[in-house]
């Protein structure tokens, strides 16, 4: 026979009192913790610019046209975002370089057939341009302005999965990266928002709104290593690309490798830098060539500025330079010699 319990007031006080405050809660609503808020905030300012810009990026397809062993139907795929309104489109140089065909799919699901407008090997920047109506357009930033830390977001396409987003930070600012033409770009940004193959060309976006980015490599054998070209550079070099299809470089025509000086060197000779090139190659008829450049020279000035390296070099090769007299300062043997160079037009690659 069962035993009867017996009531226990204190029990039936709390049991009361659960329930009232269940009752409370429940027409009060959910309660938001201030780590919930921050996060909902977050979420707020992400899918904020996601609607904002994301009708802008575009999936780009292109036809190499020559098959290799790594690329067997000669076939690639990128990213890239409308920056104006009659249908200039912002992407990688390596996305659409030497393309054939290149299509665009919009986010509405259109398709266009793009033709290639400008391609820029030494910044990895090219605009390519369709004609279609009702564009959206994202705005260019100043990438000037970012801070690490920073929120960022990168829409594109990875692996063909259209209009993918991903949000990390500003890991640093200021690296360097090599381009595909051997060329190096200053002022790259580092973010550790994720980026795969087929987010090329697309933007990395601040949480106003505004493309402060073209994402352009990722670090293979690392996580949360990837770089994208500033809207700084993109600014430069999109009207030139519009205007003329390219940019120009001053070229003189040889090849080199750093080294570091001997101090007796340095100190004999006053030199402002304790490295420079060694010249191991003068093209046959090139500026350098006719200005009295020989192999084995060491170069340490170009126009009055220390050269400490081949990019810096390549830094004061811009298009001004193209005709222009110009001093090379090197040393041949003990001798610290003066010549006077004047650079050609840089020949497009192919």
């Amino acid at each position: 026979m069962k035993k009867k319990r017996e009531k226990d007031p204190q029990l039936d006080d709390f049991l009361f009192t659960s329930a009232e405050t269940a009752e409370t809660q429940a027409a009060a609503g959910p309660t938001i913790c201030p780590e919930d808020a921050l996060l909902d905030s977050y979420s707020q300012a992400v899918t904020k610019v996601v609607e904002q810009v994301s009708p802008s990026v575009v999936n780009i397809t292109v036809s190499k046209g020559r098959p290799t062993a790594y690329n067997p139907e000669g076939r690639g795929t990128g990213s890239g975002f409308v920056f104006t309104p009659d249908g200039y489109i912002m992407t990688n140089s390596h996305v659409v370089h030497g393309a054939s065909e290149i299509e665009v799919v919009l986010v509405d699901g259109r398709r266009f057939q793009a033709r290639l407008v400008g391609d820029d090997p030494g910044t990895d920047l090219a605009v390519i341009r369709i004609t279609a109506p009702d564009l959206s357009v994202a705005r260019l930033g100043d990438s000037r302005s970012l801070k690490p830390g920073q929120l960022v977001i990168a829409i594109g396409n990875p692996y063909g999965f259209q209009c993918s987003v991903t949000a990390g930070v500003v890991s640093a600012l200021g690296r360097s990266l090599r381009s595909i033409s051997g060329r190096l770009i200053d002022d790259v940004i580092q973010t550790d928002a994720a980026l795969n193959p087929g987010n090329s060309g697309g933007p990395l976006v601040t949480a106003c709104g505004e493309v402060v980015g073209v994402n352009t490599a990722i670090v293979m054998a690392a996580q949360g290593i990837c770089f994208a070209i500033p809207s700084s550079i993109a600014r430069q070099v999109a009207g030139p690309l519009i205007r003329t299809g390219r940019i120009r470089r001053a070229y003189v025509g040889l090849g080199g490798q750093n080294i570091n000086l001997p101090r007796r060197l340095v100190r004999y000779h006053g030199l402002a830098a304790e490295s420079g090139v060694l010249i191991i190659q003068v093209e046959p008829g090139s500026p350098a060539r006719r200005a009295g450049v020989l192999e084995r020279d060491l170069l340490v000035e170009y126009d009055g500025r220390p050269i400490t390296g081949i990019d810096d070099l390549r830094r004061m090769l811009t298009e001004q330079r193209i005709g222009a007299k110009t001093q090379m300062t090197v040393i041949r043997g003990p001798d610290k010699l003066t010549l006077e160079v004047v650079p050609d037009e840089s020949p497009q690659p192919a």
